[in-house]
């Protein structure tokens, strides 16, 4: 078994209409308890759009998910032969869970599961979110995730495979590839790999 740190978004599940003060408390908690490396990022989903109201034009923000908060959080990537597996850590869990207007982690019981990343990523293209990572990437890749790529070098040349993550600061993809007939997670480089 295989374990890595990363950080993920997960969703939680709120009282509608609590969603921005589960936010300003869940910051104030975290701050305090020290916990802004666990928990990095905590986000209201909203779209601005634009109304008429009594002749004149007025911005409104509309929540996208109501009832839902995503936040940024480190966990533990476990990697075996059932499967990939994420856990988080346990206090920072305890923290958001008894947070005033949370109902829960979107999961499985009381497990979360993480966001897959496309669903992120259009999460924050209909709210013109953008990532401080995403803006200051030190890799560049021409193929993005979902797409089909060839392996150029190493132990997986001339093999295909789906790419399913990718790491702009380490300039590393992970692609699925078909090994004795099991999908397996192989990463490579970035410049290991070209789009098909």
């Amino acid at each position: 078994m295989t374990k890595t740190e990363v950080k993920r978004w997960f969703m939680i599940h709120t009282y509608s209409g609590y969603e921005k003060k589960v936010k300003t408390d869940l910051e104030q908690k975290i701050e305090t308890l020290g916990m802004t490396e666990i928990v990095s990022k905590i986000l209201v989903p909203e779209e601005k759009s634009t109304e008429i109201v009594r002749g004149k034009e007025k911005v409104v923000f509309r929540k996208i998910f109501p009832g839902y908060v995503m936040l940024e959080m480190t966990a533990v990537r476990e990697e075996s032969d059932e499967g990939i597996n994420y856990k988080v850590d346990s206090d920072a869990w305890y923290v958001v869970r008894n947070t005033n207007g949370v109902t829960g982690f979107v999961g499985v019981g009381s497990d979360p599961i993480p966001m897959e990343e496309h669903e992120v990523e259009n999460i924050f293209r209909v709210i013109g979110y953008k990532e401080e990572v995403r803006e200051q990437q030190l890799y560049k890749a021409d193929f993005e995730v979902g797409d089909y790529v060839k392996v150029l070098d190493g132990g997986f040349v001339n093999k295909e495979g789906r790419v399913a993550e990718m790491d702009y600061e380490q300039g590393k993809v992970k692609i699925m590839i078909d090994i004795f007939g099991r999908m397996t997670p192989v990463e490579v480089s970035f410049s290991s790999v070209e789009k098909m």
